[in-house]
């Protein structure tokens, strides 16, 4: 059975005073997938990420989610359509507990009014309750239930990364986007956590996309991979084809030509 697409990008360009940071940008990823966007710092990974969440608006081109426009949305109204993202630069809430980080995701999709938060009563009750049973189920997937009541800038590099992730999936997203989720971390934590993408993947029935540096763990876990140079792809394909090209060899992975 074919695959459905999910999100695509079609002829994207964001100038930023002049300079483009991406251009004539083309992207596609069907539901179900899990996709590699690499390339040398400074191509744009990042700046394609916050195109699709909302940050930016383009200036010219379209970005599409299961079929419906998303440009000029806001990022709250795009988690709500069911995109989530983690950060290249860890963005926790390091004063609230681990527990109070992944419960404040979940408020995206609350149905009380502030009348029976501030009575305690009626839905606020129910949903509250639920938001902590599911927060808690989340946090013992990802290991950190015995942190819940920790703060959250207590907790080691690795488990903040999980945090991040365990907060990204409380949007309940349909697609998944990971911006460097094995920065800082050592081989072997790169290893489970290639582990727990796939895992992830599998388990909440997501799409997912990642920028990442670390080519053992592109290769390892991407089905297609998109190379972007100055703002522009120059090749896409699978790990086999993307190893071999050339032009990807020249501009990223140190080859001459």
């Amino acid at each position: 059975m074919k695959k459905q697409e999910l999100l695509r990008a079609e002829n994207v360009s964001e100038v930023f005073g002049g300079l483009k940071a991406v251009s004539d940008f083309n992207f596609y990823i069907n539901e179900g997938e899990l996709v590699g966007l690499i390339g040398p710092n400074g191509a744009g990974k990042t700046t394609a990420f916050n195109l699709f969440t909302g940050v930016y608006k383009p200036t010219s081109g379209t970005i599409s989610f299961a079929g419906k426009s998303i440009v000029g949305l806001k990022p709250h109204e795009i988690t709500q359509q069911g995109i989530a993202r983690t950060f290249q630069n860890i963005r926790l809430f390091s004063e609230l507990s681990v527990l109070d980080n992944v419960k404040i995701a979940h408020h995206s999709r609350i149905k009380y009014g502030l009348g029976e938060a501030v009575l305690r009563v009626g839905r606020y009750l129910t949903e509250e309750t639920a938001v902590e049973e599911e927060s808690l189920r989340l946090l013992s997937i990802f290991k950190l239930e015995s942190h819940a009541y920790e703060l959250a800038r207590e907790l080691p590099y690795g488990a903040q990364r999980r945090l991040e992730i365990a907060r990204a999936l409380a949007t309940q997203p349909k697609l998944l986007l990971l911006d460097e989720p094995a920065a800082g971390m050592n081989p072997q934590e790169t290893k489970e956590l290639m582990d727990m993408i796939r895992w992830v993947r599998d388990e909440f029935k997501l799409t997912v996309l990642l920028i990442e540096h670390d080519m053992s763990l592109v290769m390892g876990i991407c089905e297609r991979i998109y190379v972007l140079e100055y703002g522009m792809v120059i090749a896409s394909g699978t790990p086999q084809e993307i190893q071999t090209n050339p032009d990807v060899i020249k501009a990223y992975l140190g080859g001459e030509e």
